[in-house]
Parts: structure tokens; sequence; C-alpha cells
């Protein structure tokens, strides 16, 4: 489904001319190659203040479900609801009526949604989303707004609105003249879309500000939203949760049958319809800690959230000028002779963006990824110069205290140490007894006294343990416990097509990715936010070029949120599930996508200011517009870095930990991939959580880079000890581990996929369940009075058939009595 490119990493890097033409220069943070200011203004940045969380503010997320182009629609709304109002209310604004006449009016908008003419129900639906946006013509402050539509929301879902909107959702998915219609157009436009565009805008805006907390909120509001929680994540509407209607929307987008479709409202809707009904990040965190109390696991030796949050960044790379004249000032000699050019080159790292095609640098860069790689990360000692003379106190580094994470062991380390000891000094093996420690030294009781204390199991070991015994014993194992949660009723809905749902998220996340290629073949995502007549003028050119950048920020933001939520809820339901998602993303190249995603100036990307502020909803419909210029659209807003990038970054490092750990096959890939070079460019973010992520994915890889990339990279490994968990006895930072194997990533794989395919088919696959496990009913009475429904060529010649099978036949009764 995608192209990585031709010779290794090589093809990573290659971007064409229009996109390098859209990517912001050098003022917004760019760094070049030999640019002496921007690596000096390297060292002195500060720490993003970048507090990571399930989604961003709530008037964020509001703004982002409209592209700028459709902003003439606010207006648009707002006259179809005044018109529906003024006939049946005179001489009173919506806000001055009471509840009952707000309900009398809300269940007269609802009626008109099931009228048969087209038009005529597109007009109440703009009226309905009119009141979903805060009536705001009423209002005077974006606090009014967000109140209002508090208020309206509860309103409208109160009296049935949603259920409406999901079986017009449903007639508009299934409108195949739209569809055919679409597919013929050669340029689709925000035109196509208007009626799916209105309807998804209202259901986002009800789960959007359903799902916020608020304090001061009614007791009777509290039910209403725990009900729709509960009817949003079953079966309820459509005999389906609405991700999975949401999902077949995706794949109906990108099999080419309906390109009309807005995918980033439908990605959005769909992103928070998880969220809501299967939780955050903060309630993984509490459904882990219950699961672990009901299987009788140790607690939690940390909430890892609360670790994360107040972890600090390491200093991203000094530039060399400034190393140099330190250097200087300590030892008071000239030290310029012995400064290699390799390591000063390390500083001002190529930029991928560089229109640079010389053959010549490709094939060097390509050449030192798994070499000498230049360090970019000083923490520890001063690898550039020879050793400095000590530092005085004032200057020393502070290290912390502690280790911010519990070192972890699992059963299996235990077992192999134990296996070594014991062929080391008795020369014989015990298999899996972790207890015997007769005939060893005493050295050796206390590490395994030490390896035991820090044991950790986790739900994901018990729950396959779990699963082997069902296999074995499919009759003795008893009944499995099924809890059909909202995490399992959304895997049992999208589990037939669950392959096709994760190639249609990875293909819309390439389309994207500022790294992709414009390809004549690739899908047209701009569907919903390209305007039916082009721009004209150069400041509309500039406004749509804005509009579109940050329409593919937001969706590769929507894709990144979805599939962490989805791999982290499915590994805590069941490990298996979480393997057969995270297996169809790795058969579906996620890995290298991923990778191709950060081979780009990571820095560029988190510092873009792809926003026009004025512009953003609710603050453009309460206050007045003021004259857009160029100067005013290209110098942005005064934001440090943009959430939604920073955001995505984190969520595609973290998936690519998911897909990666205790898998030796795809960490393989990992370095196959050259992704060593591309991860250490990111560390050049100073945000500790991204950090986190990126040196544990360095971690793995580590002991398969050989020894010159670990030696000319030792900062990098000082910040792996510091920062990321330990596991007592893993040698990652040596290549003399036992899974230093070679690469069989087939044999890897298959096993796994054998055991996924047995589990899906033991707990849902009940039509192929295995006949001889099946009851056998042996009453005669009931077998004989079970009625058989026979053909009616049959019945018509059963006089022929009691002639041939049974008159004309000998029959010893004697035989049949005995």
């Amino acid at each position: 489904m995608m192209d990585v490119g031709g010779n290794g990493g090589g093809g990573l890097a290659a971007v064409n001319n229009k996109q390098r033409a859209m990517i912001p220069n050098k003022s917004k943070g760019e760094f070049t190659r030999n640019s002496r200011k921007d690596s000096e203004g390297l060292s002195e940045s500060p720490d993003l203040e970048f507090e990571y969380s399930d989604t961003d503010k709530w008037a964020a997320e509001l703004s982002e479900l409209y592209s700028y182009t459709e902003g003439p629609e606010f207006a648009l709304n707002r006259k179809c609801f005044e018109e529906e109002f003024s006939a049946h209310v005179s001489d009173k604004n919506w806000t001055e009526l009471d509840a009952a006449q707000h309900r009398a009016h809300a269940m007269r908008l609802l009626d008109g949604l099931e009228v048969i003419a087209r038009e005529r129900r597109l007009k109440v639906a703009r009226a309905i989303l009119y009141m979903a946006q805060g009536a705001f013509a009423e209002c005077s402050s974006e606090v009014e707004v967000q109140y209002w539509m508090r208020y309206n929301i509860f309103l409208l879902l109160d009296v049935g609105t949603f259920s409406a909107l999901v079986e017009l959702l449903s007639m508009e998915i299934d409108n195949s003249a739209a569809c055919s219609s679409a597919v013929r157009k050669p340029a689709i436009s925000l035109a196509d879309s208007t009626d799916l565009r209105v309807l998804l805008n209202i259901m986002y805006l009800m789960v959007e500000t359903i799902q916020q907390d608020e304090p001061a909120d009614k007791p009777e509001w509290k039910i209403i939203k725990e009900t729709f929680r509960a009817e949003l994540g079953s079966p309820l509407f459509n005999n389906e949760p609405i991700s999975v209607t949401l999902f077949g929307m995706v794949t109906k987008f990108c099999s080419g049958h309906a390109p009309h479709f807005p995918m980033k409202k439908v990605l959005l809707l769909l992103w928070k319809s998880i969220l809501f009904t299967l939780g955050g990040f903060e309630q993984l965190q509490s459904i882990k800690v219950h699961k672990r109390e009901e299987l009788g696991l140790p607690p939690l030796p940390e909430n890892s959230i609360r670790v994360i949050r107040s972890m600090r960044a390491a200093s991203p790379p000094a530039s060399a000028s400034d190393l140099i004249e330190q250097q200087q000032k300590r030892a008071r000699r000239e030290h310029k002779a012995l400064i290699k050019q390799d390591n000063l080159d390390a500083f001002n790292e190529k930029d991928p963006y560089k229109a640079d095609d010389s053959r010549e640098d490709e094939d060097d860069n390509d050449d030192n990824d798994n070499t000498i790689e230049p360090e970019t990360f000083p923490i520890e000692r001063d690898e550039v110069m020879p050793p400095p003379i000590p530092h005085p106190p004032s200057e020393r580094v502070s290290f912390p205290k502690g280790l911010p994470w519990a070192p972890k062991v699992r059963e299996k380390d235990i077992e192999n140490f134990l296996e070594s000891s014991r062929s080391k000094f008795i020369g014989y093996t015990l298999g899996s007894d972790t207890d015997t420690v007769v005939g060893l030294p005493r050295p050796i009781h206390e590490s395994i006294r030490t390896l035991k204390q820090h044991k950790y199991i986790s739900i994901a070991e018990i729950q396959v343990t779990k699963e082997e015994e069902f296999q074995k014993t499919p009759l003795s194992g008893g009944e499995e416990e099924l809890e059909m949660c909202a995490t399992e009723l959304l895997y049992q809905g999208i589990l037939p097509s669950l392959p096709q749902y994760m190639i249609a998220l990875l293909k819309i996340l390439l389309a994207a990715a500022p790294t992709s290629k414009a390809k004549t073949d690739s899908i047209n995502i701009l569907a919903d936010v390209l305007p039916e007549e082009m721009p004209t003028t150069v400041l509309q050119s500039m406004k749509l070029g804005v509009d579109v950048n940050r329409h593919k920020e937001i969706i590769v933001k929507a894709i990144s949120a979805i599939l962490l939520l989805l791999l982290k809820h499915f590994k805590l339901n069941h490990v298996y599930q979480f393997e057969y998602m995270a297996q169809h993303l790795v058969f579906a190249n996620c890995i290298p996508l991923i990778l191709k995603f950060f081979n780009q100036n990571i820095m560029s990307y988190i510092t873009a200011k792809n926003s026009i502020s004025v512009l953003d909803f609710p603050h453009c419909v309460v206050h007045e517009l003021p004259e857009l210029t160029a100067e005013s659209l290209e110098a942005g807003d005064n934001n440090q870095f943009c959430w939604r990038n920073l955001f995505s970054c984190i969520n595609l490092l973290r998936i690519l930990n998911k897909l990666t750990k205790w898998k030796h096959s795809r960490t393989m890939m990992l370095v196959v991939f050259k992704s060593a070079p591309i991860l250490k460019r990111a560390l050049k973010v100073k945000q500790a959580m991204m950090q986190l992520y990126v040196l544990k994915l360095l971690k793995v890889q580590t002991k398969y880079l050989g020894r010159q990339w670990r030696k000319s990279n030792m900062k990098t490994m000082s910040a792996i000890y510091q920062k990321v968990r330990h596991r007592l006895n893993d040698d990652w930072a040596y290549g003399n581990d036992l899974d230093a194997r070679p690469w069989d990533f087939q044999a890897e794989e298959c096993a796994l996929r054998a055991n996924i395919e047995r589990f899906n088919s033991r707990r849902y696959d009940k039509s192929h369940s295995n006949p001889d496990f099946l009851p056998v009913d042996n009453c005669l009475q009931s077998v004989l009075g079970q009625r058989v429904d026979l053909p009616e060529d049959f019945q018509m010649n059963y006089d022929l058939w009691l002639e041939r099978e049974v008159f004309s036949k000998p029959i010893s009764w004697e035989e049949l009595l005995q």
C-alpha cells in the first residue's frame, strides 16, 4: 500500500518540490546545515510547556471541526434557524424563552427531520446545527456561546435527536445517486458533501460537548450523559456501535466508491466516539489497576502518567562553536586542530527538505546511518573534544537523585538467568523451576532474590496462560466468562473487517503526512476543504494553503489518537485482540510509514503555524472579523508550538513502541529501515514525553547498531539509562543477548498469527466449532419429535420412495433388535 523507497532508508527522504515550497522557512524554526545562527538558538531553547492529555482544550477541539472554507455557512445556519423560529415564536429571542418553550421548539425541529423533501430536511438540520453551535447570534462572548451550546445539546439529546441523525446518516451513506455523481466528477468540492457535513457537525458537537466534565452539571444531565455513553458503545443504532458505522464510511471512502465523504469530520467523530465510550488515558490507568486487583496481582509500582508528567526534557544539542569556546576557556589553549570535522557536522545535521540532489551526499548519509553517527545529545561526557580539565563546582552537571522508574523483571528473565547459572556451576538445568537454588553460590542466591523482588507479572501474561488452558482442555475448561463491556462490543463489531479498516486508516495517514509525494493514485482527502471556486487572489490562495495544511494536520491527529486508543484498550481487554490489530498494522506497513512521517524536519512540523485564530470557532461568530492581510497570515499565532502536531508525534511514537515491544522481528525492521538517525533527529524537540518514547525505540535496537554507533553516541546511551525503565538483566547496550539471533520474521509472525486465529475462532466463530465437542442429543423421543422439512418433490413422490426404499427391501428385524 505504500512505497518506502528504493534502497533502504534513502528513499524516505524524498520530497517533491510542491511540498518543499509549503514547508515553513528558517524564521519558523527550521534547522539547516552550517547555519550557525540556528544551532546557537538550539542550546538556548526552553522546554516546551506542553501537557499531554486525551484532547486539547474544548475551544480548540470545536474549532478544528470546521475548515476555514466553511466560514460562510455559519450565517446560513443562523438564517435557517431564524426562519423556523419566527414561524412559531414571535417577539422573543431563543435565550429569553423558558425550558418548556425550548423543548417544544426542539420537538418541532425534530419532526421536521422526518419529512421526505431533501431540501426541507437540510434546512431543518441546519437550524438544529445552529442550536448545537450555541445560538451564537444572541451571545456576546465565547463563554456565553459555550454555555448555550451545552444547554441546547443536552436538550436536543433528551428529545431524541441523535437517533434521528444516525438514521439520516445511514440514508446518506447508502445514497447511491450521490456516490455515483461524486465518482464521475473530475473535481470534488465542499458542495458535494453538504448534507453529510451538516449531520456529522451536529453529531460531533453533541459527542464532544457531552463528554466534557463539568462539576456544575445538573444531576439529570449526568444521568443523560451516562445513558448516552452506554447507548453510543452498544449495538443500539443500526444494530452496531456508532464507531463501526464510521469505520465503514472510512473503508468506503478509501475504496473509491464515495470520494465525497468529508473524511476529516468522520475521523474526528470516530475518535471522539471511541474516546467517550471506551475512556481516555486516566480511565485506562484505573481499568488496569482494577483488573490487576481482580486477578490477584500486586499493584503497579508507580502511576506512569504522573511519572511522565514530572520528567524534565534533556538538553538538545549545543552548537559546535559554543562547545569550542567553553573548551578554550577551561583549558586556556587552542584545541581547534584536534576537532574532527565529522563531529562538527553532527550539530548541523542534513535538512531532509534541503534542495540538494547530490548523489554523493545521499550515499555518504546512508553509509553513516549504521556506522559512526554524530552525537546530538550532550548529557554526560564531552565527546567532541579531548577530556577537559575538571569543572569547577558551579559548572558540574546535576544528576537526578534517583531513577524515575522502578525496574521490572519477567518470569522468563529469571528462568533464563537460573538456567545459565545452573549450566555454569552445576552442569544441568531444571527447566522452569525458579525455586531450587541447591549447589549455586551465595551471590547467585542474592541475585535471584533481587530479581524476584522486582518481578512483574502483566495482565497479558495471565490472559495468554488462560487461553492456552482453554485450547488444551475445551471440554473440562468450562465456559469463559465474557464481560460485554464497550471495548468487547467494539471488537466484535470491527472483527470481520478489521484488516480493511487498518489499511484504510493508514492510507489516509499516508496521504495526510507532510513527507508524502502527490501521487496520481493516492486518495483525495481534501474533498471537504476545497471550495467550489478556486481562489483568484494571492490572499485567498494563502488562506486556502493554510487551510489545507491545517486540514492534513487534524487528520493525522485524529488517526494517531484512534490507533493508540484502540491498541491500548484492546490490550487491556485481551492481549490477542491487541495482537490481531497490531499484526494487521505491521502487515499494512505501519512501521515504515511512521518512520517516513518522522523523516522530516520535525521541529518545523511541531512549530508550524497553520492556523488563523480570528477565523476559529467560536471566536469568528462572536467578534467582528478584522481584515486579513498576507502579512498577518504569514505571521501566524504567537504560540511556542502547535499542540495538535506535538500530540500527533507523541501518539505515533507510542504506536511504534506498542508494535515493536518484545517483538524481535519488528525491532529488526526498525534497524533495517535505518530508523536510528531519524529518531535521533526527533530528540531535538525539548519535550520530556516525546524524548522518552524516542529513547525507548532507540534502546530496543541499540545492540544491533554495532559497537561504533554506541561509541559515538554515548550521550544518547546516558539519556536512555536516565529516562527509560530498566530490565535488571537486559543487556540492551551490548550485542551478547540471546535474542541477537538471525532475523526470522516469518516464523515469529506465523506463530503469533496461529495463536490469534485460534483465539478468534474459539471465542467468536461459533459456526465452525469442532463438531466432536458439541453436545449430542441421545433422547429417542426428542430426536423423533423434531420437525423435518421435506422438499416438495419428495412429498409428491412419497409413494414411490416408500415402495423403493421400504417395501421392496427385506428387513431382518432380529438383527435390528439386537
